[in-house]
Formats: C-alpha cells, sequence, structure tokens
C-alpha cells in the first residue's frame, strides 16, 4: 500500500486550505458500506448494483429502516426483505461498526473507546452518563488541525477527515453497547451528543452535517436537535452555515478573554480574533435565551483565571447581547503539558462572579480522568512526541492555517 500524500484539501468556505494527508483506503471486498448514506444514495446504489428503480425505492426505504431504526447489522435479520434478497445484499454492501480497538470504563462510569477505520486509522469517543441523561462525545476527525496548547488531542497531527459513516458509526455503535435498539424517544440512556471530540468539526463541515442529518432523522436515530451540541474553537465563516444547515446547539471554546491569552492558548484567535468570533455568535441563527450558546472554559492556574479575566467575560457577553451560559472546565492534566489547573478557591471565585452578573456559570465536574477520557485528553497512546516535536507540530499547524 503506498503512503498516502499531503494534498491540498479545501475547506467550505472563505477559509485557507489546510495540508492533510487524507488518502481513504477502499474496502478490500469491495462492498459499500450503507452506514452514513441517506435513503437516496442508498437507492441509486441498489440501482446502479442491478435492482429495478422501483424496486430500489422500496428496498432503500426498508435498508433505511432496519439499520437506523432496529440497529441491524446483518441482512439475514430484515424479515421483510425476501430471504432470496439476502445473499445478494451481502455480496455488495455491508453494515458497518467502527471497529473496537479497546474499551475502557472509568470509576465513575464513564466509558471510553478507542476505534480503528477500515483503513487502519485510530480515533476515540467516550460516554458520559448522568443521572438525569448520557451524553455520548463524537470524534469527527483523526487527530485536529488546531494546536490548541492546553489540549492533549490538539498535540496529535490531523491525519484526515472522518467520513459521515464513520461519525454516525460512533453513535450506532454506542446504541449497540448500550441495548437501545429499536430506538425509541423515551427511556434511553444515550439522549444527548456533543460534537467535541477529537477535531475540530467545522473543518469538516459537509461530513459532520450530512452524518448529524441521519442522527436527528424522526425515522431513524430520531434524536431532536436540542440534544445535540456542537462545538468549534472559533472557525467563523462557518458558523453561520452550521446554524442554517444544521441547527443545533452551539458551544464555543473561548478559554481567554484577551487576544494576548487566546492567541497563546487558541492559536486560531491569530486568525478570527475574540470579536470576531463573538459577533460571529450574536449572528448563529437560533440562538436565544432558551437555546444558549455555550462557552467553554477551560480554568489554567495565572493565565486565565483571574478576577479581572471573569470580569471582562462578563463584559464581552454584555457587550454583545449574547445569550450565554459558561462552563467553567478545570484543567485536566497530560504528560508534557506545560499548564496547571486553577485552585478550587480561584474556581470558585471566578464563577461567583460570572454568576453574579446574571449569567450560569457551572464547574464542570472532571468525568473520566482515570482513562484519560475527560475533556482535552482525547488521544491515541500511541502517540508520543517530544517537547520539540510538539513545537514544530505547532509551527507548522499555525503556518498552514495562515
Amino acid at each position: 500500500m503506498n503512503a498516502p500524500q499531503t494534498i491540498t484539501m479545501p475547506i467550505p468556505g472563505h477559509i485557507d486550505p489546510v495540508p492533510v494527508p487524507r488518502a481513504i483506503t477502499p474496502r478490500k471486498d469491495g462492498r459499500i458500506d450503507l452506514i452514513g448514506l441517506p435513503k437516496d444514495e442508498i437507492r441509486g446504489y441498489l440501482i446502479e448494483k442491478g435492482m429495478e428503480p422501483k424496486q430500489a425505492k422500496l428496498r432503500a426505504k426498508q435498508l433505511w429502516h432496519w439499520i437506523y431504526n432496529r440497529g441491524a447489522t446483518d441482512f439475514a435479520r430484515m424479515t421483510d426483505i425476501a430471504k432470496t434478497m439476502h445473499p445478494w445484499l451481502a455480496e455488495r454492501f455491508v453494515i458497518g461498526r467502527p471497529q473496537v480497538v479497546e474499551a475502557q470504563v472509568s470509576t465513575d462510569g464513564t466509558r471510553k473507546w478507542l476505534l480503528r477505520s477500515d483503513d487502519g486509522q485510530d480515533y476515540e469517543m467516550v460516554f458520559i452518563p448522568d443521572a438525569d441523561r448520557g451524553t455520548l462525545c463524537v470524534s469527527s476527525q483523526v487527530g485536529c488541525t488546531l494546536n490548541c496548547r492546553f489540549c492533549h488531542t490538539g498535540t496529535m497531527r490531523l491525519v484526515r477527515n472522518l467520513t459521515a459513516g464513520e461519525i454516525v458509526g460512533q453513535v450506532m455503535l454506542a446504541r449497540d453497547s448500550l441495548g437501545e435498539w429499536p430506538s425509541q424517544p423515551d427511556g434511553r440512556l444515550l439522549t444527548n451528543i456533543v460534537m467535541m471530540g477529537m477535531g475540530e468539526p467545522l473543518y469538516n463541515f459537509e461530513n459532520v452535517r450530512d452524518a448529524l442529518k441521519l442522527v436527528m432523522d424522526g425515522d431513524g436515530l430520531a434524536l431532536s436537535k436540542r440534544r445535540i451540541t456542537l462545538s468549534t474553537s472559533g472557525v467563523v465563516p462557518m458558523m453561520a452555515r452550521a446554524g442554517e444547515e444544521i441547527g443545533v446547539n452551539l458551544a464555543v471554546s473561548l478559554h481567554a478573554v484577551t487576544k494576548e491569552v487566546r492567541d497563546e492558548i487558541v492559536p486560531l484567535n491569530r486568525k478570527y480574533g475574540i470579536e470576531e468570533l463573538l459577533q460571529a455568535c450574536a449572528d448563529y441563527p437560533g440562538a436565544n435565551n432558551a437555546r444558549r450558546i455555550t462557552f467553554e472554559y477551560v480554568m489554567l492556574r495565572d493565565k486565565n483565571d483571574s478576577d479581572e479575566d471573569a470580569r471582562e467575560l462578563v463584559r464581552l457577553i454584555r457587550k454583545f447581547k449574547l445569550p450565554a451560559k459558561v462552563n467553567l472546565i478545570p484543567f485536566n492534566p497530560w504528560p508534557g503539558a506545560t499548564y496547571e489547573c486553577s485552585t478550587p478557591e480561584r474556581i470558585r471565585a471566578f464563577s461567583n462572579i460570572v454568576f453574579e452578573a446574571g449569567i450560569s456559570a457551572p464547574v464542570r465536574t472532571p468525568r473520566g480522568r482515570d482513562i484519560d477520557a475527560a475533556c482535552g485528553q482525547l488521544k491515541t497512546a500511541s502517540e508520543k512526541k517530544s517537547r520539540a516535536e510538539l513545537d514544530q507540530l505547532a509551527e507548522e499547524k499555525q503556518a498552514a492555517l495562515g
């Protein structure tokens, strides 16, 4: 197999292209994976493989129901499709799932899966159970385009975008593991999805959009858009499009309120500054007091956690008249990290200032730290680099982003 070459991958919108090796090796058996395909594409492939168009329309509807409502992975289970048709389908198609390399369970019940694609790329997803909800943290890329300096995932090179099938496949696999088929709106453990795993979702917009449309389809996985949150580090040109074409809740990785500090810890800020980002938040379609924008704010000791920082955060939210809440995230350390977590007293003081200004500012309880599943920790164990390598990688990423 030839090594993938670095090619220029066009990013949707007015964004500079990012160099990324992104060759995806087709399945060795030549079969087409139906996961991630909308009904029309399934029908098209059925016709392409020789099925009569009228029959293909019916079969596509049946396949869709079995795949996304019943969770079937075997054509032989599809009882309303003639048995004689099962071998024909199995020879040409597959209903895939990501390969599970490792599954871990934290002492607090958090689950983390290390997954592998057909072309041997590793990525992770995390399920966080709570008393009133269960949230699946879904990855959008293998590695990450960005280089947020407090984030372990950000120290990885971007290998490639995940396909729509690989993104929705994470949700399917979680449903398998939780025993939540057939799909039903009530009584399920997996109630929420956050696009906060590995990668920047808005640098893989089309695949993220197409995957979430499958997740939100009322005839399939049937998860309400109000139960889905997309997190971005601030890819400003794509934010309005995300609101219009996907319409899910928005979370923004803010993490600092001054240019100097945000330039350091979220280098994308050098391209799209705080004021530009907050204006895009103010313009985000559908944002209102019932659907507030969430600002993620990692608490770094003596870096972004002063009373002055808290007051400036309040000022900015008020200036742009944002319907907002702030999630304060105690920093989750990882080997080689150059930052420390703010003290509990400092975090409480910061939260109180924001809260007293009438803005919700809960402190997120760290989950899954013992299995490196907490916020900012997702990263495959095989990816280990020296400090010099990390600095060089940061320079390369920044040069690519402009």
